[in-house]
């Protein structure tokens, strides 16, 4: 649990949020992770997702699973309906479980960093939140925060909840893009590829 990852992005405004669960019929949040003991901010936030939880109550059920680690990893990548991932542009070294996630058909929901600035194909592998010259470096954090509280609303809203509720076709095909686009792109072979490259 780290802040530019900004894990409470999606509890900036709860009636809103209790809205779109409304709109949509059910929605459910699931979170993993953890916080080192010394690491006094990253317990704050998890505090702060259980206050949220606790105020959401059953109108958005939410699910804090502690003690993120590999096998839970593995079970959320492939199990996940959607992957929300919201760190600050450009703090995201890559995103790799984003990336796992996509292999399974998981598509995923998230600001244009790190790997989901090449990987988002909007509407075939999942949607972004944000635009691509979203740069904390260009103003004031806060004001990047709101934008992208914003637009992560309205994709929930307008886009991805509908389309999981009431397009079960069109969900099942963006599912495979992931798999298809992402997953053939985003490899360990690809990887080496260029990283050989940058020292021969």
């Amino acid at each position: 649990m780290t802040d530019y990852k900004r894990p409470g992005l999606i509890f900036t405004r709860l009636e809103r949020l209790r809205q779109i669960a409304r709109d949509a019929g059910r929605m459910q949040i699931v979170f993993a992770g953890k916080a080192h003991p010394h690491d006094h901010r990253g317990k704050e936030i998890i505090q702060q997702i259980h206050e949220a939880a606790g105020a959401l109550g059953d109108e958005v059920p939410v699910v804090f699973i502690p003690g993120y680690e590999i096998s839970l990893a593995r079970k959320l990548t492939a199990g996940a309906d959607l992957w929300l991932n919201n760190p600050r542009p450009p703090l995201e070294a890559s995103g790799t479980s984003g990336m796992k996630a996509a292999l399974n058909g998981v598509p995923s929901l998230s600001t244009l960093d790190g790997w989901w600035a090449e990987g988002c194909v909007e509407g075939v592998t999942g949607w972004a939140i944000g635009v691509l010259s979203d740069d904390c470096r260009s103003g004031p954090v806060h004001e990047l925060d709101a934008r992208h509280t914003d637009s992560l609303y309205q994709k929930l809203e307008g886009a991805v909840l509908p389309t999981y509720y009431k397009d079960r076709a069109r969900w099942t095909e963006i599912m495979r893009s992931s798999i298809a686009i992402n997953g053939s792109y985003f490899t360990t072979e690809r990887m080496m590829r260029e990283y050989l490259g940058a020292y021969v």
